[in-house]
């Protein structure tokens, strides 16, 4: 399964769609155009290592089978430090809750647990794992069914606002200048609230 949508020759967003993609999203038109080369960069280089299958999915705004540009943006716009916290809730919810049951239930939580540590080089013995799980589980889950629904999740979060410290890129704000190619070639000002 291929991650992203490639094409040999890739031509920039069309100007109005640059200009809508800010308009809707957290991202000034210069962000959206510096995306555009981080994009471009890395839609022919994405490897699955265990998480990039469910990214893919929630990334896939628009459930075609590929990540266009117009969902790439839509997508990161919740790592956006502008980004609202409700939005980061959402989108953390659906990333943990892995069989999209409309709950977190404890092998979905074990199962991103394990990749987190597998992505930082961690290894944590099984009984130190099994630990985590059962404080996970004795905060979050408030009725004590075995699951966490979004309300139980959203109460966890803000008591564990560390938990969505992934949830923000700082370097999003800035990514002009990790990209700055376009700068140049730029055709659209800047849309100002």
């Amino acid at each position: 399964m291929g991650c992203f949508h490639s094409k040999s020759a890739r031509q920039f967003p069309a100007q109005e769609n640059t200009v809508n993609l800010a308009a809707e999203t957290a991202f000034t038109v210069s962000e959206v155009e510096a995306l555009f080369e981080l994009f471009r960069s890395i839609s022919s280089s994405v490897v699955d290592d265990g998480l990039i299958s469910k990214i893919f999915d929630l990334f896939d705004v628009k459930k075609k089978g590929v990540i266009d540009f117009e969902d790439f943006v839509r997508s990161l716009n919740v790592f956006h430090p502008n980004a609202s916290l409700e939005d980061k809730i959402a989108f953390s919810f659906r990333l943990y809750d892995l069989h999209n049951t409309g709950f977190i239930e404890r092998p979905e939580v074990k199962q991103m647990l394990i990749a987190l540590l597998f992505e930082s080089d961690m290894k944590l013995a099984d009984d130190v794992i099994e630990t985590i799980l059962d404080k996970t589980f004795v905060e979050a889950d408030l009725n004590q069914d075995g699951k966490i629904d979004t309300e139980e999740w959203e109460t966890f979060v803000k008591k564990n606002p560390s938990l969505l410290k992934i949830m923000t890129l700082p370097y999003l704000r800035d990514i002009t200048t990790s990209f700055p190619s376009f700068i140049f070639n730029s055709n659209v000002d800047e849309i100002t609230a």
